[in-house]
């Protein structure tokens, strides 16, 4: 079914555009995958070499949506979420902190790796992001970054294009990039001989706790191309993973996220606002659908306004600190949600005490709910403790927040079109 809209032209029912958007990222995974996973693998070798010598991981946000990635990427190698991963020493700098460069020029040494984000845009962010990565570069650090204006011309500078205009599938596709690098660096401490790094827990002896993402690698080490080649294989398989994972959550929670694009936009057109949380990396989920709903990368959309509840360190450590983690959430609902808003709880295992506690303050209040969960949807959607509530369904950490973007993203979208057609649940 479609319906004219206002202007003229034909707006698809939300089932439809939904299936577009599966469709482009469904194309998007192997372009992008399947002829740079050799690179991908590359990659990750340089980067454990480097880790190996002493070296850390500096990422660089200059922009709200950068530093959700930015902040991302830092907090996966700092804290692994899979059993028996050593932690890697990571940082982001991010605009809050002043210019990048000065950040940088304090924190950066020799053997580190500097990875950029938001270098696609034609913007003051990105051209300091870029300058600062050149800096870097001039400095003997490997530099990473996704889009124009990065030195790819050594084995320590590596560039990689997201094959999409679609500014949402761009950072998708980075998004799986950079798990894929954090996931793959671990496999060449593992099976390539280097040593442990200094300071950081030793990991499980190989293939260890995490052997089971592995299962084409036999013990120890080996045949250093071979090895290469068995990476690479990791790097197509992980993206075919997270192709077919993305299709799922989006089909299968097709009519929640209509649902819950109705229920935004009517809080929108109302006067209410988006209240986003979460912990972690999925805090950084919260950071990106908020930059997106304020400052909107698409010619034409509007900007609503969005809060993001893991914004504000003082008061979630103070919480944390004299009353408890559970709070942190539920107390900032208290302090500044009115009825009529929404709140968005991200969590990949739908069990977050402190998700649980705000998603049931936020009824109280009268706030309408939105959960986006991964494994089979935990206490969130076994209780029904959110209004729409949208599964991811895997039990793979990386895989479920790359999944959780495009449901966050395609409901952006969805609230942006005026005379969208939503299919009953």
């Amino acid at each position: 079914m479609e319906v004219a809209g206002g202007t003229g032209r034909r707006r698809p029912a939300a089932g439809v555009q939904i299936e577009r958007a599966i469709a482009a990222r469904v194309e998007a995974g192997p372009a992008m995958f399947e002829p740079e996973a050799p690179r991908v693998a590359r990659c990750c070798r340089r980067m454990a070499e480097r880790f190996a010598s002493g070296g850390s991981l500096i990422s660089l946000g200059a922009d709200p949506a950068a530093r959700s990635d930015a902040r991302h990427v830092s907090v996966e190698f700092v804290h692994p979420v899979i059993v028996g991963k050593r932690a890697l020493p990571a940082i982001a700098l991010t605009a809050e902190g002043g210019p990048l460069g000065a950040q940088l020029e304090a924190a950066v040494a020799r053997d580190d790796i500097v990875i950029g984000f938001g270098l696609g845009a034609e913007s003051a962010a990105a051209a300091e992001t870029a300058a600062a990565l050149a800096g870097a570069s001039d400095r003997g650090c490997m530099t990473i970054g996704f889009g124009p204006g990065v030195r790819a011309d050594a084995e320590d500078h590596w560039l990689f294009e997201p094959p999409s205009a679609d500014p949402s599938i761009r950072q998708e596709l980075v998004e799986t990039l950079y798990h894929v690098l954090w996931e793959l660096v671990h496999v060449f401490f593992e099976h390539a001989g280097l040593p442990a790094v200094s300071g950081s827990p030793a990991s499980a002896s190989a293939p260890g706790a995490a052997g089971f993402l592995y299962p084409f690698l036999g013990e120890g080490g080996g045949d250093p191309d071979a090895l290469l080649s068995d990476v690479s294989e990791s790097v197509r398989m992980k993206s075919e993973e997270v192709g077919g994972l993305r299709a799922q959550t989006l089909r299968e929670g097709a009519a929640e996220l209509a649902a819950a694009a109705g229920t935004l936009r009517a809080c929108f057109e109302r006067g209410g606002r988006l209240l986003a949380f979460g912990n972690g990396g999925s805090a950084t989920d919260a950071m990106d659908v908020v930059a997106d709903f304020r400052l909107p990368e698409v010619a034409g959309w509007r900007s609503w306004p969005a809060l993001d509840l893991t914004e504000d360190t003082p008061i979630i450590t103070a919480v944390a600190n004299d009353i408890g983690v559970a709070e942190i959430f539920q107390r900032q609902l208290i302090a500044t949600g009115r009825a009529g808003d929404v709140a968005l709880a991200f969590s990949t295992s739908g069990g977050s005490e402190n998700l649980i506690a705000g998603l049931a303050e936020a009824r109280r209040m009268g706030i309408a709910t939105i959960a986006m969960v991964g494994y089979d949807g935990g206490r969130i959607a076994a209780e029904g403790l959110a209004d729409s509530v949208i599964i991811s369904r895997s039990q793979h950490v990386p895989r479920i927040q790359e999944a959780q973007a495009s449901a966050y993203h395609v409901l952006r979208e969805l609230v942006e079109l005026d005379d969208l057609v939503a299919e009953p649940r």
